[in-house]
């Protein structure tokens, strides 16, 4: 029986529309393969929704969201609405439907693609092998505690005000996401926090080491943030699975995301309880080549089998994307953004339709 999956698409702004058109066309493809149908909603979230609605994300998009079995997400934000005040900017349209659908738990792959690792800005012998997932908390910590906002003291001075504040049912259910997802893996997991000056930390610690008493094939150790930090660049293949809040991760994940070489070709996955989740490559909008063919559509593709892999439980599926974007690589396409000497130049169009060939190729 064929199986069925209904996917709310959300292009967003800049290159996103031109990534999102291949991701869809290579998932139709690999459904053809495998008896699968997939259903589409289009709609519209960031600086697309305010030019069209007048707030980053209309009721009309969350409700679509809700209601799919899993959201592909492409690019946010560009320079046309950067000055727009912060409510109203299309970065608070992503954070509201992070927070609408419950998704606490952001995946954030690092993996070194032996095609491209001449790319990374370590060395060879420091990068070869890596494969790191970063297990971010993402809707608590400082970008959602309360008191938050720039306030006017006594003496009519200006004071910004963040609050980093979470509770043990929120650290509870992301130290559970990180430790499953270390046995999936190599079984490793590094809980980073900043336990030395910050109550909020000890807490953190504090739980995550109580939670590993539930996963004992499970190899737990703890890092400060900063010594964290220095340990990416110096010693990356230490790390096998990440947990860290939301400020950390943020930051964290982004560091070893360019151990890769390119952000271009990293895909991301935030999960909740349970309705579904979203996927989205980890890079931005570029709207300086949008509209010009030079996007690279590689990391939205991977975010499909991301989809497949953790929202849809399309193992097998995923993989199979996953080795022809393998496949393109090893036959030398490449994007702007990851081009070297004697590969062969594509532009997002085309490399699609590559990918699309070699699915229907492999049988």
């Amino acid at each position: 029986m064929t199986k069925q999956h209904h996917i709310t698409l959300l292009p967003g702004d800049g290159i996103g529309p031109e990534i999102m058109s291949v991701a869809v066309e290579v998932l139709k493809a690999i459904a053809s393969k495998h008896d699968q149908e997939f259903t589409f909603t289009e709609a519209l979230i960031g600086g697309a929704a305010i030019d069209e609605t007048g707030e980053p994300l209309p009721a009309e998009t969350l409700e679509a969201c809700r209601k799919s079995d899993a959201v592909l997400l492409a690019a946010i934000g560009g320079y046309k609405w950067d000055n727009l005040p912060r409510q109203q900017r299309p970065e608070t349209g992503l954070l509201g439907m992070r927070a609408g659908l419950g998704l606490f738990a952001n995946l954030r792959p690092a993996t070194i693609l032996p095609q491209l690792i001449d790319a990374s800005s370590l060395k060879r012998e420091v990068v070869e092998g890596v494969d790191i997932m970063v297990v971010r908390e993402l809707t608590g910590g400082i970008y959602f505690g309360q008191p938050k906002g720039i306030f006017e003291t006594e003496t009519g001075e200006q004071r910004g005000v963040n609050t980093m504040a979470y509770s043990v049912g929120e650290i509870d259910r992301i130290a559970k996401v990180g430790f499953e997802t270390a046995q999936k893996r190599g079984g490793k997991l590094c809980s980073v926090d900043k336990a030395n000056v910050l109550d909020v930390s000890q807490l953190w610690r504090d739980r995550v080491t109580a939670i590993a008493q539930d996963y004992s094939d499970v190899e737990l150790s703890h890092l400060y943030v900063d010594n964290a930090a220095m340990q990416l660049v110096r010693a990356p293949k230490q790390f096998d699975t990440i947990v860290t809040g939301n400020l950390f991760g943020d930051i964290l994940s982004d560091a070893a995301a360019m151990l890769t070489g390119s952000i271009g070709m990293l895909p991301s996955a935030s999960l909740g309880t349970d309705g579904p989740g979203v996927f989205e490559p980890v890079h931005g909008s570029a709207p300086d080549i949008a509209g010009q063919d030079k996007a690279n559509p590689l990391a939205q593709v991977l975010s499909v089998a991301m989809m497949l892999r953790y929202g849809l439980d399309e193992p097998d599926v995923a993989s199979e994307i996953e080795t022809v974007v393998n496949q393109v690589l090893d036959r030398g396409y490449r994007t702007g953004d990851i081009m070297s000497p004697g590969m062969k130049a594509v532009g997002c169009k085309e490399m699609g339709e590559v990918l699309i060939k070699l699915i229907m190729d492999n049988g």
